[in-house]
């Protein structure tokens, strides 16, 4: 009997670990049919309409709405310069250690690395000279910082170095007219050129339909829609605010803001898809193939391996790198400067900046317009209010509010919206969408009135993190949203802020998400906190956007920058 017993337990545990077995089986096959079915049903859907695929990609995401609150906003008008950071963000690329030194602000390509160094080695070699003055070493120190953040710091007084080497004379001008101190020093240190660059199929093609190749060509032709190219941001780059001075001289030479001007220049805006944030970006893009035309300088064009693909077109004004000397200075640091000008435009300086392509197109003088300071405001103050062509911008802000943001990443996102904010025009219609493992709709999109303003900053200021990282289930809420907004105003310009570290690890992915993004043809910004950065690019790249990486010293400058530009 009790021998039964024992083969009844044993045969009842192997049928028992049998079902089991059956059962686990079963799971997964049941989990594979539904990633199989999942995985056809969107290829089905990929055939279809866009409302179709968003509807399939937000049936698993779980979203909810917040009842914001109303918290108090800031109405003095805002500034740029109370969120330049602290100097120090931008070391020194060379420091002197003379009784008198110099210290210049440099633009990039004449103060970064390898061919981009000419300024870096021309001060090494000054400072070894070891030339004096009445008894004293001279020397220089160089800080890398862009033309426009370096005309920022000379307006607001917040840092002024004792000289300033912008890529061309309209930085200096920009200065003076604010009340910046600043005097020519050299109206040269080396020679380089604006340019057009088009593919050389887009140059043939123009060539065959207009007869030439030139910059009144280019922009007739993205006005016919017969070239698609884009340029870099007027408010922070010396080649595109050339470019969009030369651009309104072209459709007036006259008057550049006349409304002869301000016409021609909307129609040609409407056909630009892509103003970058930095020229870097631009290049970017153009090698991904996206892109017929860029606008880049000679001396970086002739570099780059990579962009002999293009064919260069002079434009504008030359770049030839002028020095101002900055507020007042002794008699010893004006000598100083002097000198430091002398031994730069002498042949050994020069002989090097033509090793690293400046100097090149000597023979283009140059084309003539109103290069003072006041029209150089009001032309970049047009372009703010025309980039648009008049549409209505929707924008839906996606921020991270995962655990991975906890602490200062996600102090610095609400600093960024809060201050950034300042620069959303009351006609924009501004949405908040927060997200980690779910998705909260935050603040529905409406007009960016006093009232939305305030229901934006509560709920911007009571934002918490924690829980997974869901990024393509807010990205795809926020397109969701933007896109229902639009059947409402057919020809609003629809814009996405992704404000995240980039680290993704639930909900929907990329290859889901990404052809989605595509056909809807919303460009999304992204700004990344201690980020992926590679991620984020990947992600602004689909529609030829900016990914902007804002590490907790200058974010909320970067920030303020971008909106200012975008919104």
């Amino acid at each position: 009997m009790e021998n039964n017993q024992k083969v009844f337990k044993f045969i009842l545990g192997i049928a028992l670990v049998f079902v089991i077995v059956l059962v686990i089986v079963g799971a997964l096959s049941g989990n594979s049919k539904k990633e199989e079915k999942s995985d056809s049903a969107f290829k089905t859907y990929s055939e279809k309409d866009l409302t179709a695929k968003l509807d399939y990609l937000t049936q698993s995401i779980n979203v909810t709405t917040s009842t914001p609150r109303k918290a108090s906003v800031e109405l003095t008008p805002p500034s740029l310069y109370d969120e330049l950071p602290e100097i120090d963000k931008y070391p020194l690329t060379v420091t002197g250690t003379g009784d008198i030194d110099i210290e210049i602000f440099s633009s990039p390509e004449k103060a970064g690395a390898d061919k981009d160094g000419w300024l870096i080695e021309t001060a090494e070699d000054f400072n070894k000279e070891n030339i004096k003055i009445d008894g004293k070493t001279i020397s220089v120190s160089v800080r890398n910082v862009s033309s426009g953040q370096g005309a920022d710091y000379i307006i607001s007084g917040k840092y002024l170095p004792e000289a300033y080497t912008p890529s061309s004379k309209l930085w200096g001008e920009l200065v003076a007219s604010q009340g910046g101190k600043v005097e020519v020093a050299a109206d040269r240190l080396l020679g380089n050129v604006a340019g057009i660059l088009i593919s050389k199929d887009a140059k043939a093609r123009l060539e065959q339909t207009y007869g030439k190749a030139d910059f009144s060509t280019v922009v007739k032709a993205v006005v016919d829609n017969n070239l698609i190219m884009g340029y870099t941001n007027p408010l922070a780059s010396a080649t595109g605010l050339n470019f969009l001075l030369s651009t309104l001289h072209n459709f007036d030479s006259n008057d550049m803001l006349s409304n002869t001007a301000k016409e021609g220049f909307t129609k040609f805006q409407n056909n630009i898809p892509y103003v970058a944030y930095t020229t870097m970006q631009m290049r970017d893009s153009a090698s991904s193939g996206k892109l017929e035309g860029m606008i880049m300088e000679y001396q970086t064009y002739i570099n780059d391996k990579e962009l002999s693909k293009f064919e260069f077109i002079p434009f504008g004004i030359r770049h030839d790198n002028p020095l101002y000397a900055v507020g007042k200075l002794s008699d010893g640091k004006k000598a100083a400067i002097k000198e430091f000008v002398k031994y730069a435009t002498g042949s050994k300086a020069q002989k090097l900046a033509a090793e690293y392509g400046f100097n090149g197109n000597n023979e283009y003088a140059g084309e003539s317009y109103d290069t003072t300071g006041r029209g150089i405001l009001e032309a970049q103050k047009l372009w703010k209010e025309n980039k648009d062509g008049g549409k209505d911008i929707i924008a839906v802000f996606v921020a991270d509010t995962s655990g991975s943001m906890d602490g200062d990443p996600l102090l610095q996102l609400k600093k960024s919206l809060i201050n950034g904010a300042e620069y959303i025009k009351d006609n924009n219609s501004i949405g908040l969408v927060s997200y980690s493992s779910d998705v909260v709709v935050e603040v529905p999109i409406a007009k960016f009135d006093l009232n939305q303003r305030a229901y934006f900053q509560g709920a911007v200021e009571d934002l918490q993190a924690t829980g997974g990282t869901a990024s393509y289930d807010g990205i795809t809420v926020g397109v969701n949203m933007l896109l229902e907004a639009k059947k409402s105003n057919p020809n609003a310009k629809l814009m996405l802020f992704l404000l995240s570290d980039g680290a993704t690890n639930e909900g929907n992915s990329l290859d889901y998400v990404s052809p989605v993004i595509k056909e809807s043809g919303i460009p999304i910004y992204t700004i990344g906190y201690n980020a992926d950065i590679e991620a984020l690019k990947t992600i602004s790249d689909i529609n030829e956007a900016s990914s902007i990486n804002a590490d907790s010293d200058d974010v909320i400058y970067k920030i303020k920058s971008l909106f200012n530009a975008q919104m």
